[in-house]
């Protein structure tokens, strides 16, 4: 990868670009790539930094006086420096400076009396209009499978020198999971990771994917639009829904281990009604499959400069694409994929850029997409071949409004077989999961009141007092029951 580094490094030099941007943590490797690639062009190659100003960096000497500072520097490049590299870390806060562009740009406009390369190395870099046409970018590519093996070999090497000769424990399954969680991350990011599943006993086992997987979105966090869990649901936790398990049961090889007969699944969209479930079903997606659920919140994206939006919605995106294989959960799409056009074509734009992502990712990224407002959503995010299935979650049957009182009353440490699951189960006829869950809720309550142990009884007093939302909003439902008929998949 570094040879490829090189070369494309190489064909920037002598295109005669005056001005790159360098976006990359990694300011040490860049470093090292020039200063390898600089003998092959025979130029000099110097540096500056804003607190020692500017520097031969092939040969030994010390910094120029008085260049410290960023304006000075670039007057120096403009008036006086002879031909060759200049590398400008951190120089990313001076560019909005409108002297400082006018600088650069006449710079820029001189390379041809004098041929000044500048290199501006940033963790990222946005460079005025003014300056577009004289900016190339170079982005140092990440370390491939084989770099990814070879770093956690010589972690393990290193713990067995320092354990006397002891092996490092693992397998090759487990091996590989941790080799494809690295992927993505900076070489330094991707050792110290490594190190940090091995030190603790020697070993390399299932137990410390999870950590790896949180730390490593911790490096990738770009500022709260996705969310992070790791420990997600399990589908014992969720009542019914048994079509849309066999149908994710018969895909997850597909997705989790390379097939070429098969084609990869892409995701599904969850419609119904409040309360039926969709969240708590995307959620146990990630458990079925065993893999970290990214959850992307809509709302936080949405800027009020122009693009963006669209801007934070591509970052969210390629951070779900490093933490792959991963399960995307964007709940209540349609929030910020309306078709209202009163946002300025906001929600086009931000349906446009996750349209192209979906179409053109080759990441194992799962999306599981839930909607309440089916009539909201666009006809383009909903036809055949965006996502593989659209599932319908009703309310629940008989049967399983008694599995869910089953589950919920497990999860509070109180034995189903002291309630009447079958009286209760037809008493809450209309009822939504989660409206169930709170009934448990509401009568534990009115047992504590009474100073009891909660009953049958108590249950049914708090159901006979809940209207659901079946009731109160009969006619939406029915308006949604009708539409998704023979446009969805049933959930159960």
């Amino acid at each position: 990868m570094a040879n490829d580094d090189i070369n494309d490094l190489e064909l920037l030099l002598r295109s005669h670009v005056p001005l790159i941007a360098v976006e990359t943590d990694e300011e040490q490797r860049v470093r090292e790539l020039f200063c390898r690639l600089i003998p092959r062009l025979g130029r000099p190659l110097f540096t500056w930094s804003i607190t020692d100003g500017l520097r031969r960096l092939d040969i030994e000497g010390p910094p120029m006086e008085g260049t410290s500072d960023p304006g000075n520097f670039l007057r120096h490049l403009r008036s006086n420096a002879q031909a060759g590299v200049y590398l400008a870390p951190d120089f990313h806060p001076y560019v909005s400076d409108p002297i400082h562009v006018r600088l650069l740009k006449e710079i820029a406009q001189g390379y041809g009396d004098n041929p000044r390369t500048v290199a501006l190395i940033s963790h990222r870099f946005d460079h005025p209009p003014e300056l577009r046409k004289f900016f190339a970018r170079f982005e140092p590519s990440l370390p491939d499978r084989d770099a990814l093996l070879r770093i956690v070999n010589e972690e393990a090497t290193e713990w067995a020198r320092r354990n006397g000769g002891q092996r490092v424990r693992t397998d090759r399954a487990t091996l590989e999971k941790l080799v494809q969680n690295l992927t993505g991350l900076t070489a330094w990011d991707a050792r110290r990771l490594a190190r940090s599943a091995i030190q603790n006993d020697g070993a390399i086992t299932e137990s410390d994917l999870p950590g790896v997987m949180e730390a490593k979105y911790r490096l990738l966090d770009r500022g709260g639009a996705l969310s992070f869990t790791y420990d997600t649901a399990r589908f014992s936790e969720v009542g019914g829904l048994t079509r849309l398990k066999r149908w994710l049961e018969r895909r997850r090889q597909a997705f989790t281990r390379a097939d070429t007969q098969l084609d990869p699944p892409k995701g599904i969209l969850l419609v119904g009604v409040q309360g039926g479930g969709k969240s708590l079903a995307a959620k146990a997606v990630a458990g079925l499959w065993g893999l970290p659920l990214l959850g992307l919140d809509m709302g936080t994206l949405y800027n009020k400069y122009y693009g963006e939006s669209e801007r934070n919605l591509r970052e969210a995106l390629r951070s779900a694409e490093v933490m792959a294989p991963c399960v995307l959960w964007i709940d209540e799409i349609e929030k910020a994929m309306s078709q209202s056009g009163s946002d300025g074509g906001v929600s086009q734009r931000m349906l446009g850029s996750l349209l192209t992502w979906m179409a053109e990712n080759r990441r194992e990224v799962f999306i599981v997409a839930t909607a309440n407002a089916i009539e909201r959503l666009p006809p383009e995010l909903i036809r055949k071949g965006r996502m593989d299935e659209i599932f319908f979650i009703d309310l629940p049957s008989t049967e399983v409004r008694q599995e869910i009182f089953r589950i919920h009353l497990e999860k509070r440490d109180l034995p189903p077989e002291q309630f009447d699951l079958p009286r209760l189960a037809e008493a809450c006829e209309g009822f939504s999961g989660a409206e169930i869950e709170q009934a448990v809720v509401a009568g534990l309550y009115l047992a504590r009141e009474h100073d009891a142990k909660l009953t049958t009884e108590h249950l049914l007093t708090e159901l006979a007092e809940t209207r659901p939302l079946s009731v109160v909003m009969r006619e939406n439902l029915d308006r949604l029951r009708a539409w998704a008929q023979d446009r969805t998949v049933p959930a159960d």
